[in-house]
């Protein structure tokens, strides 16, 4: 199925300038997610890196709403009293009348104020707006969902916080609420339900029916327009969801999606093409030498060779220098996020690397949380006795300096064969045999609580590679988040990925796509897929994205077997790089970064939100539907480095011949391609709501009248 664009198109240059201010004066922002100072996702990370964008745009006028949990606002927040006079009659008023509403500043970059509802504080009225909920939309929520019973009585809260603002203001108010997510849609029917002069955005991340589909192993992007949607959706017990989702996307002014596959889908299964596509971004920080990162990089490298030396003490018979590190994370979803493929690919890879004697050893972590009950004793086994045979070390080298110090003092060159005595050497014949090990290096740094039905241990299994000296692919399965607080691996996510040589991300279902992207401003290559919203975006932007270290896999158009083959190619090709390579690849990928800042990108949210403005206050805000005038956006062109086609159709930057690698060496000038590449995107603006405007409408500012709302069919 072809990738149609929406009327929005993502093309960077199909954003033209804004024919007059956009006065947002007496406007207020309100942006309602279950993940406003909760994470629980990557909404989370989308509304965090966001919010310092949209608080330079809006100012005091922005507000974000979430719920309240404690364990969360102790950390992160900082409650306060509400300085606009409005929002505190709001909140006082609620308060007294039987809810539970706190207020403070998000401290994250750009502070922004935080309304934070206590939905359990008012679950006494579960029923009583399920009732409601029924009569008013022929919804009904079981009472075994609980998920389903927050999402009603954050609905209902929400709704509540936006008529009660809109009526304590003195003048015609204009409201824009932007909500996210199924879990926060219910505000959202019930702001349209009560005709509340609110002009309304709702954004799906990804369709919940969608995310199910694709985990039960269904043929589900060639058969999008085939599915029955209410018996699939009845089938998985998510009906009731997946009306409120549904409800919320045909409710809302202006509709909005991660990326053009997520289009597509949610055409298919919500019944609504979005209006406008808004791809998430990042906040991207440069550094002030270019190759700082590189550094970084180094430096995050070292400390996880030390992990590593202590996983794998007793059999560490490979070159730490020639070690390769590729890693996978996210949601434990072991389908929808890639990881069968992945495994498959390195079963082949090891195959691969065995027969044409490769000196390169890969080893590839699995960062995905499962249920655990505590490390591996191995595990912790090999990280002491790794500290044990440093401290062995230190001591040794503190007597053979002091030896070496006392004679050098007397004027004497050191007999050697006397500078280590028989002490020596029994302590470090003790540190050795403390290393000897009778079993392989394990698998899985934690105790699994279901260890003979996970999926990733069963694959490992089939395929056989479990840390074996003769295999050249290792496999490290760490079930939990990262942490700098671990006793096992002490790092953070950010540090583990910079550390990284590869990212691994052959996703089947992926709206957007993070985790590449952090890759991508971090300077570190990766594989994705044209199933994701961040492999479209690339492949759209870049003339060639392998060149630039952004490997797309294809599984639209292939079959399993042969997606799994073109991965086993990258990784192979990939081992084959020299490290010079690999270095030029890094310095690519990190220029990418200015892709995915949300100085670019954030353009896309303000123009939905114009749009809603206009939508819901016609007399107010001035909206003409207009054809887009670009639909072909700027493509970053092929490095001058690269050999051109079709000595490049191996879809990698290949390790060459050693005359390709001097050749390469002439024709390869880092500063004289970062320049080239720095025309290709425009420097990011900084008062975007101000002076840019979306290609396929034109808005402006009219006399300020009396508000009307805009009201479509429901």
């Amino acid at each position: 199925m072809p990738l149609a664009r929406s009327l929005s198109a993502t093309s960077l240059s199909g954003l033209e300038e804004w024919d007059e201010d956009f006065d947002l004066e007496d406007a207020v922002l309100f942006e309602i997610a279950w993940e406003v100072a909760n994470k629980v996702g990557g909404i989370y990370t989308v509304i965090q890196t966001k919010a310092r964008l949209t608080s330079e745009e809006w100012g005091e006028n922005y507000f974000l709403v979430g719920p309240y949990v404690e364990s969360n606002v102790r950390t992160q927040v900082e409650l306060i009293e509400p300085t606009n006079p409005v929002m505190k009659r709001t909140i006082d008023k609620m308060n007294s009348s039987g809810c539970k509403i706190y207020f403070g500043r998000w401290l994250i970059e750009g502070s922004p104020y935080v309304v934070l509802i206590d939905v359990g504080f008012t679950a006494w009225s579960l029923d009583r707006w399920k009732s409601e909920l029924w009569e008013l939309c022929d919804i009904g929520v079981p009472w075994f969902d609980r998920e389903a019973n927050d999402a009603v009585l954050f609905g209902f809260l929400t709704a509540w916080l936006l008529g009660e603002y809109t009526a304590q203001c003195e003048d015609p108010p204009h409201v824009v609420a932007h909500f996210h997510e199924w879990l926060a849609g219910l505000g959202l029917v019930l702001c349209r339900q009560r005709q509340l002069s609110v002009a309304t955005i709702f954004t799906t991340h990804a369709t919940l029916l969608g995310r199910y589909l694709c985990a039960g192993n269904v043929d589900f992007y060639n058969n999008l327009a085939e599915f029955n949607v209410d018996k699939e959706a009845g089938d998985r017990q998510i009906y009731h969801r997946y009306c409120l989702e549904r409800a919320a996307a045909h409710c809302a002014h202006v509709f909005t999606t991660v990326s053009q596959i997520t289009a597509i889908e949610a055409e298919h299964l919500l019944k609504r093409k979005p209006d406008i596509v808004t791809p998430n971004g990042l906040n991207v920080k440069k550094f002030s030498a270019v190759h700082e990162f590189q550094n970084l990089h180094a430096q995050s490298k070292n400390r996880i060779q030390e992990f590593v030396r202590g996983h794998f003490y007793g059999h560490l018979d490979f070159n730490l220098d020639k070690c390769l590190f590729l890693f996978i994370a996210g949601r434990y979803e072991f389908s929808n996020k890639g990881a069968d493929i992945f495994l498959e690919a390195l079963a082949r890879l090891n195959y691969l690397l065995r027969v044409n004697h490769s000196d390169v050893t890969v080893i590839a972590f699995f960062i995905m949380p499962a249920r655990t009950n505590n490390f591996n004793v191995e595990t912790l086994k090999g990280q002491a006795v790794r500290k044990q045979l440093w401290d062995t070390a230190q001591t040794v080298k503190e007597r053979f300096g002091k030896k070496l110090y006392e004679s050098l003092l007397v004027g004497q060159l050191p007999d050697i064969s006397k500078m280590l005595d028989k002490e020596d050497f029994t302590i470090m014949k003790r540190a050795i045999f403390a290393t000897q090990r009778q079993c392989q290096p394990p698998i899985c740094t934690h105790n699994m609580l279901e260890d003979s039905s996970d999926p990733i241990l069963n694959c490992v299994r089939r395929i056989g590679l479990f840390n074996s000296s003769a295999d050249r692919v290792k496999i490290i399965f760490h079930p939990e988040f990262l942490s700098s607080t671990s006793p096992l691996l002490p790092m953070d996510y950010e540090e583990f990925v910079r550390g990284c040589h590869l990212g691994v991300f052959p996703s089947y279902y992926e709206p957007w796509g993070y985790t590449p992207a952090e890759c991508t401003v971090m300077g570190i290559p990766s594989i994705s897929t044209n199933l994701s919203g961040f492999g479209c975006f690339m492949e759209e932007h870049i003339a060639d994205p392998s060149a630039y270290g952004i490997y797309i896999l294809d599984r639209r158009f292939r079959g399993v077997d042969e997606s799994c083959n073109q991965l086993t190619s990258f990784l192979f090709q990939f081992c084959k790089q020299s490290r010079r390579q690999r270095i030029i690849q890094r310095n690519r990928t990190e220029r990418l970064s200015d892709l995915l800042d949300w100085r670019y990108l954030g353009r896309y949210y303000t123009a939905a939100r114009h749009m809603a403005l206009a939508k819901a206050f016609p007399d107010t805000y001035l909206y003409e539907p207009q054809e887009p005038t670009s639909t072909t956006g700027f493509r970053y062109p092929r490095p001058a480095s690269v050999p051109p086609s079709p000595a490049l159709s191996r879809h990698s930057s290949p390790h060459h011949s050693e005359a390709e690698d001097n050749d390469e060496e002439e024709r390869y000038d880092e500063d004289l391609e970062a320049e080239k590449d720095r025309v290709n995107i425009r420097q990011p603006y900084t008062t975007p709501f101000k002076n840019k405007s979306p290609g396929n409408f034109i808005c402006g500012k009219k006399k300020l009248l009396q508000s009307s709302m805009y009201s479509p069919p429901l």
